[in-house]
């Protein structure tokens, strides 16, 4: 079986619809709403052709191509209120994310042979729980109503925390992924907390209690695989920073302090990731970006002129 695969190898049956990577665009885009504009009207007919067949054909169709920003939950994961829609995407998005997670754990024990066998038994473990998440998360679907493939996948996680360094492999996927995976999971127990759900509030629960310990393999792999070796051990945190700014786009996000703490992050690092500036366009420019991209998009439905920017 081939070792370090892309993540253009991982396989799908045929309910899955796979979108291309879109945040290396997003991180290039100017901190300007008319360029934004622009640039987004221009590849139109590309984003659209992405989610054909989805259930975001009829969100694109209604908002535009700017629909993203407009049905994100928020970079910072906000405990507030969530459309039933966003609540189905970032489900689904947590979804394929565990599936991934499931790939990323599945690669390192395979990929890194000479490894100690009581890292192999670690991945192995993890393995095992990031299959009963991928199960988990499928039922949570059927609770809110979404069915698998409904929405595109895209494979960023697996992309942008897999590496072929054993030492950068466990600081990409556990300790910046599953990091990531603890935020977001904090702020789904609050919101089904805030809205009386006790499926999505315990299910999510039980879950983030493999998220530390999957945290904790990464923190102590990534000091055994870098001890006596100052040059590794610096590479490992310069792609840490690297990848949690990937992280972060659109915005610093919401850190699950007290779970990071308990698998081995350190307060140092902690205040590092919640100062990260993002890399591209702010977030109210987006927001902007994307309610002018709605207004125009539904002006051209209804049959109107739309002038360029150029002559507003």
């Amino acid at each position: 079986m081939k070792r370090f695969i892309s993540h253009e190898e991982l396989a799908r049956d045929r309910r899955f619809k796979r979108a291309r990577n879109g945040n290396a665009l997003l991180q290039s885009l100017p901190d300007d709403v008319d360029q934004i504009v622009q640039i987004f009207e221009s590849i139109a007919p590309k984003l659209r052709q992405r989610v054909a067949g989805t259930s975001l054909e009829a969100v694109f169709d209604d908002l535009g191509p700017g629909f993203q920003f407009l049905t994100s939950s928020g970079g910072k994961q906000s405990k507030d209120e969530r459309s039933p829609l966003q609540l189905k995407i970032q489900l689904h998005g947590i979804f394929v994310g565990e599936l991934q997670a499931l790939e990323a754990a599945g690669r390192t024990l395979w990929d890194f042979p000479d490894a100690p066998w009581d890292f192999k038994m670690n991945m192995a473990r993890q393995c095992w729980d990031e299959g009963r998440h991928v199960q988990i998360f499928e039922k949570l679907m059927d609770h809110v109503g979404v069915e698998i493939g409904e929405f595109p996948e895209s494979t960023f996680l697996f992309e942008t925390s897999c590496h072929d360094d054993p030492a950068l492999r466990v600081t990409g996927v556990n300790r910046c992924l599953e990091g990531l995976a603890c935020d977001v999971f904090r702020s789904l127990i609050d919101y089904g907390k805030q809205i009386d759900d006790s499926i999505i509030e315990q299910a999510v629960d039980f879950v983030l209690a493999d998220e530390l310990t999957h945290v904790r393999f990464g923190s102590e792999w990534v000091k055994e695989f870098t001890r006596n070796d100052p040059e590794r051990q610096a590479r490992a945190k310069a792609f840490q920073r690297e990848t949690d700014r990937a992280f972060s786009f659109g915005g610093a996000r919401e850190v699950a302090r007290e779970e990071r703490l308990e698998a081995g992050f350190s307060e140092e690092e902690l205040d590092e990731i919640e100062s990260m500036g993002a890399v591209g366009p702010s977030r109210a420019t987006l927001l902007l970006a994307a309610e002018t991209l709605r207004d125009r998009h539904r002006a051209r439905t209804r049959g109107e002129n739309v002038a360029p920017l150029t002559e507003r």
